[in-house]
């Protein structure tokens, strides 16, 4: 760690860490020695990765947004990322002051952050709950006293489906969630893939192994089965700067290397 960074007490910051890592990737400035060995690494074998985590990041506030304007003011972030310019709360807020939000993790250093960051704000909650078991945040007693669960909410899973293992526990935790959420509802998700590039799945399985969050690429097939219970929006299942890009951000020459997969689902 470099001299003078703050850290956060009792927190193990030798370990690199996949949102600090992210965020690394973003340009941001919370992030340890470890972090950026790690994505130092990860840039040599794909050098669009950090291409690829700005496209995931603009991704998430274009679906915000077009889920803002459909009348969508409930969102459970889970997996949140460490607080970077552009997240949920901020793009919700910027159209639907009234919009409620909740950050759900169980990474120490992410909930500190975010709880720092959401201080005194009454609209927002920080919970914690493991990202492999998504689905068990709607029973937390906290979020459902600001989420109202017979409206829609927007469930944000934002590069979490690829950190459970399982493809069929990946597949029964969505349906779970489809289950809880009412008509109106909608899911919004980002799986990283190695389909564009196998050959360097290896070597990313490898940087990432000593990681506190390891994670398994996903094919379309297995991201399609994943997400089944919801019916997309248009245009569907799609690389990050291809769904319904801003004319207003940089054109992305080869999508495909963005290496993740995303889209919104909504819940009839």
């Amino acid at each position: 760690m470099a001299t003078g960074e703050w850290s956060p007490t009792g927190v193990d910051l030798t370990t690199p860490n996949t949102a600090r890592i992210y965020d690394y990737l973003l340009g941001g400035k919370d992030n340890y020695d470890a972090d950026r060995r790690v994505g130092d690494e990860l840039i040599e074998i794909i050098p669009e990765a950090r291409a690829a985590a700005r496209q995931n990041h603009l991704f998430i506030g274009r679906a915000v947004r077009y889920l803002v304007k459909e009348g969508v003011r409930q969102f459970v972030d889970i997996g949140t990322k460490l607080p970077a310019a552009g997240n949920v709360h901020e793009v919700a807020a910027a159209i639907a002051p009234d919009a409620r939000v909740v950050f759900a993790d169980d990474d120490p250093v992410t909930l500190t952050h975010a709880r720092a960051l959401l201080t005194g704000t009454g609209s927002t909650l920080v919970a914690r709950t493991d990202p492999r078991r998504p689905d068990a945040v709607i029973d937390d007693p906290e979020v459902r006293r600001l989420i109202d669960f017979d409206r829609p909410v927007a469930v944000v899973l934002d590069r979490v489906l690829h950190f459970i293992e399982d493809v069929e526990e990946a597949v029964a935790v969505v349906a779970r969630l489809h289950a809880a959420l009412p008509s109106g509802s909608h899911l919004v998700f980002t799986v990283i893939t190695d389909e564009p590039a196998p050959e360097a799945s290896d070597d990313v399985s490898r940087v990432f192994r000593p990681t506190s969050g390891f994670f398994w690429s996903r094919r379309r097939a297995e991201v399609e089965r994943m997400v089944a219970p919801f019916a997309l929006v248009d245009p569907g299942l799609t690389y990050t700067p291809l769904w319904r890009p801003d004319p207003a951000e940089d054109e992305v020459a080869v999508p495909e290397h963005t290496y993740t997969l995303a889209g919104v689902g909504r819940r009839d």
